[in-house]
């Protein structure tokens, strides 16, 4: 006697394409013409043709969401952002592209993260939250369902903490999953000095927030004028003993051994990877860090030294895209993030959407989603618009008509 089949409650049906973004010979997205997913629960049960689904689910009392004309892919997961921060860097940003920064700053106007950070320092925990929450609804508008958010502009324990405790209340308050960082050494505090903050950091700060389990990750900011790779791997090692897995900002500005580090303490992943050189691309590769890459941030400040990303596809990494939402790179679009990928970076349309997806997973060590697939979560997106490529090719549009959150369809 055969167990009797799976019982669906949903059906997304009839898309005029799936993407599952499984690989198959020849179709990394691995493409099903009209397919459809059942879904139980938060679960994906079945995905493929209307005939596979009737096959091995029983359908009989499932919600039909109809997506005939229509796109289906994985929600987005955006595996970098500083997603919390208090007030706005508009003035500095303007000041930037008009070439009058150095009249902004003669001015005593403060700039960089020091400037986020005294904002940030004087918002209350319920205020991040709202402000936060806003830009959260957006991304979830333009199709993310993961979103990874780091500390870093509070630069004490007392402010730190509070962000700890905003990305919990966000992950509470709303459908996006929020994964938290911690980024105490995101810069360098100005009212302690540098050795009393990193002791901070190491023996105090670290353990209590792996205790409270308030974040899954440490980072660290590991570049010139930031934390030394001593400091780096102080830090991180210090995570890793706690119980918070490694990720780190590395070579984005030089090449002072960052992403070496990432690959010796074996860090989920690398991010920025502007100065990285192929030698270390083929290591990163080798021992499977991720490469979080940030096009809309080196639009955002002009960087003078693009990350290399066909390069770091060809020594054989794992690329994941993401925003860097943060006070110098307002983006909130993952769809903007792909069409920026393709036209300056030269990866093909498939190449970003599964690092938007499945390599933005990877990049936060999640085996549950990213892809559509049996056993994942049902987290997606519906687009509507007539073929895949539109999401590139129409810059700066919305293509999403709704998105479903762990088998939740969501009000568009």
């Amino acid at each position: 006697m055969t167990d009797p089949p799976p019982r669906a409650d949903l059906v997304v049906a009839g898309a005029s394409e799936l993407l599952t973004c499984v690989p198959r010979a020849g179709d990394p997205l691995g493409r099903i013409a009209g397919g459809s997913v059942a879904v139980t629960g938060e679960v994906i049960v079945a995905v493929g043709s209307a005939a596979e689904i009737a096959a091995r689910v029983d359908t009989s009392a499932a919600r039909v969401v109809d997506a005939t004309g229509r796109i289906v892919a994985p929600g987005f997961v955006d595996s970098h952002t500083h997603l919390v921060f208090g007030g706005s860097r508009a003035h500095e940003y303007s000041a930037i592209v008009t070439d009058s920064l150095d009249a902004l700053k003669a001015r005593g106007v403060p700039t960089g993260i020091l400037a986020t950070v005294g904002m940030t320092r004087a918002e209350s925990v319920e205020e991040l939250t709202a402000s936060a929450s806003l830009r959260l609804e957006a991304m979830l508008r333009h199709g993310t369902t993961t979103v990874e958010s780091k500390t870093g502009y509070g630069l004490s324990a007392l402010d730190e903490a509070k962000m700890l405790e905003v990305n919990r209340r966000l992950q509470e308050l709303q459908p996006v999953d929020v994964v938290s960082t911690f980024l105490g050494a995101h810069d360098l505090p100005s009212d302690l000095p540098r050795d009393r903050w990193v002791d901070l950091l190491v023996e105090e700060l670290i353990p209590k927030t792996a205790e409270d389990g308030l974040a899954a990750f440490c980072d660290v900011y590991c570049d010139d004028g930031y934390y030394t790779v001593e400091e780096s791997r102080r830090i991180l090692v210090a995570g890793l003993t706690a119980g918070l897995r490694p990720k780190i900002h590395a070579d984005a500005y030089s090449g002072i051994g960052a992403s070496a580090l990432a690959a010796e303490v074996g860090a989920v992943s690398a991010d920025h990877l502007n100065h990285t050189d192929r030698a270390t691309m083929r290591r990163l590769a080798e021992t499977g860090v991720v490469g979080v890459v940030m096009p809309a941030l080196d639009f955002a400040v002009q960087h003078p030294r693009p990350f290399d990303a066909r390069a770091m596809l060809e020594e054989g990494m794992t690329l994941a895209l993401a925003t860097d939402l943060c006070p110098a790179c307002w983006v909130e679009s993952l769809q903007l993030v792909m069409a920026l990928a393709c036209r300056l970076y030269r990866l093909s349309p498939a190449e970003a959407l599964v690092a938007a997806t499945a390599g933005g997973a990877q990049a936060l060590g999640l085996d549950d989603r990213g892809t559509l697939e049996p056993g994942k979560l049902a987290d997606l997106q519906i687009w509507n618009i007539p073929t895949f490529e539109d999401v590139v090719y129409r810059i700066g549009s919305n293509a999403v008509q709704a998105v479903m959150k762990r088998g939740v369809l969501l009000p568009p």
